[in-house]
């Protein structure tokens, strides 16, 4: 570990541990008022095709239905791309985290615009400036694991090959399963809210097993929201892969900070 590192750790306004709770709690901030949005979305989407199917007498294309999927399957490659050459950047530059207030400010603001520019080429410009704000401000969160724990690097690599395996799994689950998961919907809601509550109170509190317990919340949920949102595309009740995209992007982005957090607490070596 750098003397700079040191200096920076023990130089902030409070111990390395609150910090990384913050910095936490404002990515778990992220994704309740995304999640909340998207699933209601979702919920609306669904209803509003099954009324059109029952009033037309007429099942959604499954042509139309590839179409988003596949849409929403590149535009999610590439934003995830480019948001982890903002990370990797943010991390060559060792850029500081830029606080809960820039963080919020910055990221509902880009969520705004591009739910207003969804159905418009613009909406996907406004895509990349929002998960590339995103992977800006993942930079140093990951550069904190990597010179925090002497294993920095083998932790964030396995939280990186967990989050792939979850999103495989999940994704491979929604497109065989004849299941309908759309009851799911509002569980995802209320339990995101309680777990956001949770991570809320230990920020003050700073119980260990209470921040082991919100991650594996947040870990369960997200899997459960990648696998509700993709169903959703594949029935038709998401009908626009932009806002898919934002949904299944933040989805695996929490998933991946909430693993990093499980990771650390559970195999960091100083």
């Amino acid at each position: 570990m750098t003397d700079k590192w040191k200096l920076y750790t023990v130089g902030t306004s409070f111990d390395s541990e609150f910090r990384c709770e913050s910095i936490e709690l404002t990515e778990k901030c992220l994704i309740l008022g995304t999640t909340v949005f998207n699933i209601k979305w979702s919920l609306n989407q669904s209803m509003n095709q099954s009324q059109y199917r029952t009033a037309t007498a007429l099942p959604v294309s499954t042509v139309e239905m590839n179409k988003v999927l596949r849409n929403t399957y590149a535009l999610l490659s590439m934003t995830l791309l480019f948001s982890a050459v903002m990370a990797g950047v943010s991390m060559a530059l060792n850029w500081p985290h830029p606080g809960i207030l820039i963080t919020l400010v910055g990221y509902f603001g880009l969520l705004f615009l591009t739910t207003k520019l969804r159905n418009s080429a613009w909406g996907i410009l406004s895509v990349f400036a929002l998960t590339g704000f995103m992977g800006a401000t993942l930079g140093p969160i990951i550069n904190m694991y990597m010179y925090r724990f002497g294993n920095g690097t083998e932790i964030v690599m396995m939280a990186l090959g967990g989050t792939g395996v979850i999103f495989l799994a999940m994704s491979g689950l929604a497109l065989t399963s004849k299941k309908d998961f759309s009851f799911m919907g509002k569980f995802l809601a209320i339990g995101i809210l309680v777990a956001f509550l949770a991570a809320l109170g230990n920020l003050f509190f700073q119980i260990p097993a209470l921040g082991l317990a919100v991650s594996s919340m947040f870990v369960l949920l997200m899997a459960g929201l990648i696998l509700f949102q993709t169903q959703q595309i594949v029935r038709g009740g998401e009908t626009n892969y932009i806002m898919a995209t934002v949904t299944l992007f933040v989805s695996l982005f929490n998933l991946f900070t909430s693993l990093l957090h499980l990771l650390g607490m559970g195999f960091g070596e100083d």
